[in-house]
This record gives structure tokens, C-alpha cells and sequence, in this order.
């Protein structure tokens, strides 16, 4: 089911990252084992990450990671 990787290989890459002058930085990374995107967000001093979810509430996958 999981893709195998070498240990030495980054588990986390970076999708994309925009920033919003007002808002602060939003990431999403995506987990190179399982597939799952997450977003992350730096607001000021503080920050969060959850997992992305589609429009039905489901994760987001990327099959192909």
C-alpha cells in the first residue's frame, strides 16, 4: 500500500507556497510515504498543520508521490 523509500530520502516535499501580505505564509507539503498533502500555515509568531481535505471532506492524495 505505502511506497518504500530509502531512509536517507526527505519524507516531506514542498507543493507550493504563496504568501498573503495580510495573512501570512500558507504551505502545502506533501508526505512522500503515504501521499498526504497538508497544509501549513505561518501567521505572525504562531503556526498549524492539518491535513488538506477536498471539497467532499476527504484527504488529499497525491497517487503519484
Amino acid at each position: 500500500m505505502f511506497k518504500k523509500k530509502k531512509i536517507e530520502d526527505n519524507r516531506f516535499r514542498i507543493k507550493t507556497t504563496e504568501n498573503i501580505p495580510t495573512l501570512g505564509t500558507i504551505t502545502i507539503l506533501v508526505d512522500q510515504f503515504t501521499g498526504v498533502n497538508y497544509l501549513q500555515t505561518w501567521i505572525g509568531s504562531g503556526s498549524g498543520i492539518t491535513p488538506l481535505l477536498d471539497e467532499k471532506g476527504q484527504v488529499v492524495v497525491d497517487v503519484s508521490s
